[in-house]
């Protein structure tokens, strides 16, 4: 897919962008291919492009964006596109809190395309949907979720009064957030966490384990890393925030995008693939959590049996019968 077609569904399909809304497209200067696109893809629509290019380094532990909040809560949409996520900083729940929308679409691949020039942003937003309302309707009824997989996962996340919620890039309604990421998640209560996974998919932006690798979890932290090649380079990756809060469990996502697979490409393409789970570590604010931490962090784990109190929601990976 060429990268101006890929700018174009951001613009019309996800944001549906109207004459004279301002759509903020917040960048780095990696990524001015990108900007040049949607700046092209919204004036075709009558909106109003603002671009603003940030120092790459900057951006992951917030304290940029946070100097931003005024600025972003003047436009309609805000669209985060830089390498690194920040739809968990404080600074965006400020800008949703009067009536700005936020766009969560980070850039980050490792195989030297755009991510517009993936062709999972494909997926009908509306199937997606379709997918992960009936998840949604079992998350709300139940406390807790209890993940297993046939590789030994056997994970449990406390999820009182915690609201799921649905990504699949439709921003539309004033104080609204989306993301690329086409998921169902849900912030679990942030010292509810325990088991063990066998991550056999992603490390978010370090990419794919070359063989799966065993975590453990106590009290809602991460607590072991098998000592293997992948589990050195994921706990060098998380020293690196030097945030021991970066070892929370903060987000429960399940993928909803059937054009997704987890390749190591992009870890939004990898964490979006249907079949997977990912567990997210950090800062959690904007997804509806109490944790704040330097950053956020996503694992990538295939073929789950997840079940939601009495119902089962996902069979090794697939959709139960019922949905």
């Amino acid at each position: 897919m060429k990268l101006e077609q890929g700018a174009r569904i951001i613009v019309e399909n996800w944001i549906h962008a109207q004459p004279e809304d301002v759509l903020h497209f917040i960048t780095d200067e990696t990524k001015l291919r990108e900007a040049e696109a949607f700046v092209k893809a919204a004036q075709s629509c009558g909106a109003i492009p603002k671009v603003t290019v940030l120092p790459s380094q900057s951006i992951q532990a917030g304290e940029t964006i946070a100097e931003m909040r005024r600025i972003m809560s003047y436009a309609t949409v805000i669209i985060g596109a830089t390498n690194y996520s920040f739809i968990t900083t404080d600074a965006v729940g400020y800008a949703l809190r009067r009536g700005a929308r936020f766009l969560s679409l980070p850039l980050s691949c490792n195989d030297g395309r755009s991510l517009l020039e993936q062709d999972f942003l494909r997926m009908n937003p509306a199937t997606a949907a379709r997918l992960g309302r009936p998840m949604l309707r079992c998350l709300r009824r139940s406390d807790t979720v209890h993940i297993t997989t046939k590789l030994g996962t056997d994970i449990t996340f406390g999820i009182r009064g915690r609201n799921p919620g649905l990504f699949n890039g439709v921003t539309t309604r004033p104080g609204s957030c989306a993301s690329a990421s086409f998921e169902v998640y849900i912030p679990p209560e942030e010292d509810q966490t325990n088991g063990r996974v066998i991550l056999d998919g992603s490390m978010g932006y370090i990419g794919l384990v070359e063989r799966p690798l065993e975590l453990g979890f106590e009290n809602g932290r991460l607590t072991y890393i098998e000592p293997t090649p992948d589990g050195d380079r994921l706990r060098r990756f998380l020293e690196s925030f030097d945030d021991p809060e970066m070892y929370c469990a903060a987000e429960l996502g399940i993928g909803l995008n059937r054009l997704s697979k987890c390749r190591g490409a992009s870890y939004i393409e990898d964490e979006s693939a249907f079949g997977t789970f990912h567990i997210g570590f950090g800062r959690n604010l904007a997804l509806g959590g109490d944790h704040d931490a330097a950053g956020h962090f996503d694992i990538v784990v295939h073929n789950p049996t997840i079940f939601t109190g009495e119902s089962v929601i996902m069979k090794n990976g697939a959709s139960c019968a019922w949905f």
